[in-house]
């Protein structure tokens, strides 16, 4: 069976391994059709993702076909279409005993963690499907990022009063400018790349921008566009430490700040002028929850999230490897690729 794996950074090898075995007491047998490239893949990629480990098969943004089902499993049956939560947790520690599985303390991300769905077929957790009939297998495929902002968003939990900044206009971002949105929050975006914040505009219908130069003008920006209170809620997605820290400065006065991107460099926060003085809430914000899934499928369904803008490039898989370093770089405009397995 055919599979793509990472076997250092910036080494990927087509590989031949086994046939999964029958999926056992709760588990599922899937067939893989679409996978998405993610921040995450692409940090793997480049050897820049804390979490990742090789050699590794990536592929976490699944969307599958349900081929059979061991014993137990009521949730979904043969020929169901599904969205897959990757976030294997133990269901026994500490977090997951209170429900907080996004943050298991012996959590594997499929494809991170443990081996993922750049293959043909595998075996997985039937609690972690997310039956989506109606939804096609790219959009399926969309799922996981989408939750990824779900979940920054509602740790920053926003009013329909307040100002959110979303900085780092990519996957992530964009899947939290969905949510601050239907929160109804005045949305800010910024970026350092103008062609995404016109996405931004153009697409998502945001018309706030900010344009990052590192000259000092965007908080002058952000005054302007909050009457100087700045934001409410800010959410950095761009895994930068220097963003990172300087993402209090855009704070307002009781501001809640919330760290979706991952950095494995220190952070270096000033403390009395921006954090103390301003008693701000800084946030971290790790994967979804399972409701989040359940929620976006319902969201899609209805129209209210529009997954067509998403999708701006696609791969088949044979191609894959030749193309993948075309997706670590904005010029190309990438938003989402999505792999054609099958």
């Amino acid at each position: 069976m055919k599979a793509l794996q990472l076997t250092e950074p910036k080494s990927w090898k087509r590989i031949e391994i086994d046939e999964p075995p029958a999926p056992g007491p709760g588990e599922v047998l899937v067939r893989v059709d679409r996978v998405g490239i993610c921040g995450t893949d692409l940090g793997g990629y480049l050897g820049k993702m804390p979490f990742f480990s090789y050699p590794r098969i990536p592929g976490h943004e699944l969307g599958v076909e349900v081929l059979e089902v061991g014993a137990d499993v009521t949730n979904v049956k043969p020929g169901d279409r599904c969205s897959v939560e990757p976030y294997i947790n133990c269901q026994k520690c500490y977090s997951c005993r209170r429900g907080f599985t996004n943050c298991c303390e012996h959590h594997q991300t499929v494809g991170v963690m443990c081996d993922g769905g750049l293959t043909e077929r595998i075996v997985l957790p039937a609690r972690k499907m997310h039956l989506a009939q109606n939804l096609s297998a790219e959009q399926c495929a969309l799922v996981e990022t989408l939750a990824i902002g779900c979940h920054a968003v509602d740790r920053g939990n926003p009013t329909s009063e307040e100002n959110v900044l979303i900085i780092g206009a990519g996957p992530i971002g964009l899947s939290a400018v969905e949510f601050a949105r239907l929160s109804g929050a005045r949305t800010i975006v910024m970026d350092m790349v103008e062609s995404r914040l016109e996405f931004v505009r153009e697409k998502m219908g945001v018309s706030d921008t900010i344009l990052a130069g590192g000259d000092g003008a965007e908080l002058k920006r952000l005054e302007e566009l909050t009457n100087g209170q700045r934001a409410d809620v800010v959410i950095d997605a761009t895994g930068s430490n220097r963003s990172m820290a300087n993402a209090l400065n855009y704070c307002a006065f009781k501001g809640r700040l919330v760290y979706v991107g991952i950095t494995q460099a220190n952070i270096e926060i000033p403390h009395a002028p921006a954090l103390h003085r301003r008693e701000l809430d800084i946030l971290a914000s790790r994967n979804a929850l399972s409701r989040d899934f359940t929620r976006i499928i319902k969201l899609i369904e209805e129209g209210r999230i529009n997954t067509k803008p998403w999708i701006t490039h696609r791969t088949s898989f044979d191609d894959l490897i030749g193309e993948f370093e075309s997706f670590t770089k904005p010029e190309t405009g990438v938003i989402k690729a999505v792999v054609e397995v099958q």
